[in-house]
């Protein structure tokens, strides 16, 4: 069985998809217990193979034992290894907080068709951090973002479904792009196995066929991680769509495309192609820079919490691309480093947001006036998260600005640390409004019982175990920051080799 846990990994969050509506015609919560169930299984199996990759190195696991190029190869190195881990484990975390969340937001006859779509965006993700096979890429991306449009659409207000709707038209371009890539390459080269491509393509770095076929696949999943410009997407599906779907796009998906950047970028291609022949690193450096100032900038003129958050995401995917684009493994252990740190915690955040709504359906800033005393616990892992953001010492966002700084004077681009050091003074400016009303500011008298919603408390136990785990990793992986870093590392060295 250990054997194939590689396929076994993916294969039980996918079949949980089918099964949660059959188990949940009687009770939705019968649902809820698969999917987590599903996602819980999912997560041992996947710090089984990252244990597996780092004792024992790469593992290629050849499906129905059809020796690659010609079959399909599914591949486990440190750096997917670690990117599944952090999916499978949010995943689970999501899972657990739902139940409640859920049951507040929507209506019941659509909470077994979330969960049957939720196993499906998921097994997605997994997927396409898993293939070896470039069109495996594909399909699962086609999967997650099917999944995905669904996902945000159930939510009860109507900006919803235009939310959903902008997003299904930018995700089809997307995919129409990473699909067309595809096809040129497999073209040029005749297969589609990426370690295949890997060795057939230096030969072919001329040819106008491959360079088209990059700048697809560039473009294509640019816009699905809302690289700005190409972020449109984002901003409203995070806000709109039910707090379960805002966090787990938020925490996962963005790092599954990035992650798949890197993988193109650095596997199927080599860095020498990037530097020498489309010299795309200093664009990329340039569009990473503005990404990191224009989503802070934009952030601070929010006054709704969501969208506060999905601006501050458009500017913390620019370090992702930053580290990519410097092209040293300094830089590059800070942006693998990242994913999973900006995962914890936008993750936390949005499930923080969550539990307010299920609380009170607040979700102006103005209006969380006193919530630091009604809800200490929740708001405490507000605040560990926010001061993560800003990059606090001992916390996992210092760990990544730390290494994307050192990497900038490793490449001689000493100016790219002002624009870290400004973005993190945005981050503290919208994130000090914030914690200003929630500590310190006191309701106005002749308004005081219109801030907030008597009787607020906690929220249960549910919400609040997953919501304060993740805040807690936020500085345990700050305090104990070698052991992700180690582990960032040799992807680093293995990407750049």
């Amino acid at each position: 069985m250990i054997a194939h846990f590689p396929i076994l990994v993916i294969v039980v969050v996918l079949l949980a998809a089918p099964i949660v509506p059959l188990v949940g015609r009687k009770n939705w919560v019968f649902g809820w217990y698969v999917a987590t169930g599903a996602t819980l299984l999912s997560f041992l199996m996947s710090l089984s193979l990252l244990n597996t990759v780092l004792t024992d190195g790469r593992i290629s696991y050849w499906l129905g034992n059809w020796e690659p190029p010609f079959g399909i190869e599914y591949v486990y190195d440190p750096l997917n290894a670690f990117v599944l881990v952090l999916v499978s484990f949010l995943a689970f975390m999501v899972a657990v907080y739902a139940r409640k969340s859920l049951e507040a937001e929507l209506q019941p006859d659509r909470l077994t068709p979330f969960y049957s779509m939720y196993m499906l965006f998921v097994a997605g993700l997994m997927g396409m951090v898993a293939t070896g096979d470039l069109f495996n890429v594909y399909v699962f991306l086609e999967i997650t973002s099917l999944a995905g449009y669904c996902l945000i659409a159930v939510g009860q207000k109507r900006e919803a479904l235009m939310a959903s709707f902008t997003y299904l038209i930018l995700g089809t371009i997307a995919a129409t792009f990473v699909l067309l890539g595809i096809g040129y390459l497999y073209m040029a080269t005749g297969t589609l196995n990426m370690a295949d491509l890997a060795q057939r393509l230096p030969d072919l770095y001329q040819s106008k066929v491959v360079l088209t076929a990059f700048a697809f696949f560039t473009v294509g999943l640019s816009i699905k991680i809302a690289l700005f410009p190409l972020h449109n997407w984002l901003p409203n599906a995070y806000t709109y769509a039910p707090s379960v779907t805002s966090t787990i796009m938020a925490a996962t998906a963005t790092k599954v495309g990035a992650y798949a950047l890197i993988r193109v970028m650095f596997t199927v291609f080599q860095p020498d192609f990037e530097v020498t022949v489309v010299h795309v690193t200093q664009v990329l450096i340039f569009v990473s820079s503005v990404a990191i100032l224009a989503g802070s900038i934009i952030a601070v003129a929010q006054t709704d919490i969501r969208k506060m958050l999905a601006y501050s995401s458009i500017g913390q995917i620019g370090y992702i691309t930053l580290g990519i684009a410097l092209m040293n493994e300094i830089a590059m252990t800070g942006s693998v480093v990242h994913i999973l740190n900006h995962a914890l915690m936008k993750g936390s955040l949005f499930l923080v947001v969550g539990a307010i709504v299920y609380k009170t359906g607040i979700t102006h800033i103005n209006d969380f006036i006193g919530l630091g005393k009604k809800m200490p616990v929740t708001m405490a892992a507000f605040t560990i998260a926010a001061l993560s953001m800003i990059g606090v010492p001992l916390t996992v966002g210092f760990v990544s600005k730390w290494y994307l700084a050192i990497g900038s004077l490793d490449a001689g681009m000493w100016y790219l640390i002002p624009v870290i050091l400004l973005s993190s003074l945005l981050t503290a400016v919208y994130f000090w409004r914030v914690i200003d009303n929630i500590y310190f500011k006191k309701p106005e008298k002749e308004n005081a019982d219109e801030q907030t919603p008597p009787g607020i408390s906690e929220a249960p136990a549910l919400m609040l175990v997953p919501t304060f785990a993740l805040a807690a990793l936020c500085v345990v992986f700050g305090i104990f920051a070698s052991v992700p870093v180690s582990i960032a590392e040799k992807a680093a060295v293995m990407l750049l080799r």
